[in-house]
């Protein structure tokens, strides 16, 4: 709270050095860092997504836009990372995922399903795409990424346990493969907690965390771009405020129950991780945490 630890706890076997592997609340650092190459200027929200598969204006796909993948509108025929059935493994996000040895380049070579910006579709393939930008941003090697995402952000956040997975070609797996510590991934959400500024410098553009936590139309799980957010009227985030989170809460989250939760009202980030049988459990019992924890700190 307030920018302090003020309470945690530890399963056997884990400390506070720890890392946690983050499954899709990775896909949260992947924003932040396309976050400050638009601040750079060297990325725009709306024109085009650079990416050189899609060049050609005649290519329905140029459309694409970097605002697009964020939110999971992009319309790429690559299926759904939020099914969970035995059909989903023949989908061609888990292809993408588990089989191809250039992630980005896989995911780049699909059609249009449906139109850029008409439809939600949560899958992995966005945020893969924008970790090749990422890339080819920093310089185009898996170590110009390393150099770029610690001088940029981790560093200057403290941020110093993080592993980021990369695939064959050295794109980073930004949709699902970081680790850090429990502290280290609450201080990614202290920065957006903090509107992008740490130590008096300017991290990521202004109006950048208002605009991530902007819902995405008919997004019904309750999605921003690259966070969750509670605002809006999506089932997701109506669900979550009748089971005690604020109105104004967004967050990072994984599968099984990794979450980064920032409340800018009770000025608070919450950091939970672990192995949780998903849907209903898992998000009831994160429900009782948040206000739990309001309820202890309310007032402090």
């Amino acid at each position: 709270k307030d920018g302090k630890v003020i309470a945690e706890r530890y399963a056997p076997g884990f400390t506070l050095d720890t890392p946690l592997l983050g499954f899709s609340a990775t896909k949260s650092m992947t924003a932040t860092l396309i976050g400050i190459l638009v601040r750079q200027g060297r990325l725009a929200l709306h024109a085009p997504a650079p990416v050189s598969a899609w060049r050609s204006e005649i290519d329905p796909r140029h459309a694409i836009t970097i605002d697009h993948l964020l939110r999971h509108t992009a319309g790429l025929a690559l299926g759904n990372s939020l099914q969970a059935s035995l059909l989903s493994a023949l989908e061609p996000v888990n292809r993408m995922k588990f089989v191809e040895a250039d992630r980005a380049a896989f995911a780049e070579s699909m059609p249009l399903e449906t139109n850029p910006g008409a439809v939600f579709n949560y899958h992995d393939g966005n945020t893969v795409i924008l970790s090749h930008l990422i890339r080819e941003a920093a310089g185009g090697s898996a170590a110009d990424v390393l150099r770029f995402a610690h001088r940029e952000l981790f560093d200057p956040l403290g941020m110093t346990s993080v592993t980021i997975e990369f695939d064959a070609a050295g794109t980073p797996e930004g949709s699902s493969q970081m680790l850090a510590s429990a502290r280290d991934w609450a201080r990614l959400g202290q920065l957006y907690l903090d509107d992008g500024v740490v130590g008096g410098r300017r991290i990521l553009p202004a109006g950048w965390v208002d605009y991530v936590s902007t819902p995405t139309p008919d997004a019904f799980v309750g999605i921003g771009a690259g966070f969750w957010t509670n605002r809006g009227d999506s089932f997701g985030a109506n669900y979550r405020i009748s089971h005690g989170w604020p109105r104004d809460a967004f967050f990072a989250k994984g599968t099984l129950g990794q979450y980064v939760i920032v409340i800018p009202s009770e000025r608070l980030v919450i950091a939970r991780f672990g192995r949780t049988v998903n849907w209903p459990p898992e998000v009831d019992g994160v429900a009782r945490l948040v206000s739990d924890v309001i309820a202890a700190t309310h007032g402090e």
